[in-house]
């Protein structure tokens, strides 16, 4: 095929060969000046192949029924038997409501802590600003397990800073990491504490690009500081507010296993039993891989759901969307 291709190559008028030539240099060009940066991009593409896109086929175990020593993609085909095992499974919609409810909770509170947070380190000298910015952001690079470990210990209701404190007060110990009530605090502001920083980088970066003149003519015009915020700041910087505010809500069932697994304790299972914790016990603890499955599909499903339409109502009430 190449040979007749060649040989109509060959037998085309000159006129018709000249582009076909010109494109085929151009692409050589190309290739002997880019193909550096095609060989940057191949690890990072498996990457996202093998760790991101692969898994995906696995959700076909949520249709099917694994066998021990059968296929890890399961022997026979149940159909939608395993979702139909959850909506009438009360243990998941206690789990989905906690899950829900952290969230929300840590949605409405965390938010827009970090963009205040953020609006307020403006406001500083820059300087200051960057001492601020490297002292609130170090707590992020601390691990989930040191987090936590530090917070059993300040809270041990034998020996810790806090009950120390409550009983000068006259005030009796409490076993705060086994309390329900207490889970979602803690949880919450161990967040705040942590990532508060490291999030609002991305706030500051946006303030940045602000143009001054813009403060200028406001305080022209008598406007104050607050005033300014209000009518020059936020509206310069929507675009990013929407766009972390659409990726926060398809965060509201991925709350973050791990920290929720560490706090986790019979006695506060209550409050901190999750999704992400439920289907840990289901698929590893009692091997059901495939109602696992099934479990985490739908929040996928949901999460994304959650994207798409937060994405949609944004883009209406401001003008600005993620894509």
């Amino acid at each position: 095929m190449r040979k007749l291709a060649s040989a109509k190559e060959r037998d085309a008028p000159r006129s018709a060969r000249q582009p076909l030539e010109r494109s085929r240099t151009r692409l050589g060009f190309y290739w002997a000046n880019h193909w550096q940066y095609y060989l940057l991009l191949l690890l990072p593409l498996l990457y996202f192949i093998v760790f991101r896109y692969g898994p995906i086929a696995g959700n076909l175990l949520a249709f099917r029924k694994i066998v021990p020593g059968g296929s890890l993609l399961g022997q026979k085909w149940v159909g939608l038997h395993y979702f139909k095992l959850f909506m009438l499974d009360p243990n998941f919609w206690h789990v989905f409501r906690n899950t829900w409810t952290l969230s929300l909770l840590h949605l409405l509170i965390a938010f827009p802590l970090t963009l205040i947070f953020a609006l307020l380190v403006n406001e500083f000298g820059r300087k200051l600003r960057s001492l601020i910015q490297l002292v609130s952001s170090f707590p992020n690079f601390v691990s989930v397990v040191i987090v936590v470990g530090m917070m059993k210990e300040l809270l041990s209701p034998s020996g810790g800073i806090v009950n120390g404190w409550l009983e000068q007060l006259g005030i009796a110990p409490i076993f705060f990491m086994n309390e329900p009530g207490w889970f979602r605090t803690l949880f919450i502001g161990s967040d705040i504490w942590q990532y508060t920083g490291w999030n609002a980088i991305i706030y500051l970066a946006a303030l940045s690009t602000v143009d001054p003149h813009l403060y200028e003519a406001a305080e022209m015009d008598g406007a104050g500081r607050l005033s300014q915020t209000w009518h020059v700041t936020l509206p310069q910087i929507m675009p990013t507010v929407s766009v972390v505010f659409i990726l926060s809500l398809g965060q509201l069932l991925n709350v973050g296993y791990e920290k929720v697994l560490l706090m986790y304790t019979p006695s506060n299972s209550q409050t901190s039993d999750i999704i992400d914790t439920y289907i840990y016990r289901i698929g590893l603890e009692s091997n059901n891989y495939s109602y696992a499955t099934a479990i985490g599909l739908v929040a996928g499903l949901a999460s994304l759901a959650l994207v798409l339409g937060t994405n949609a109502l944004v883009r209406r009430l401001t003008g600005h969307s993620l894509y």
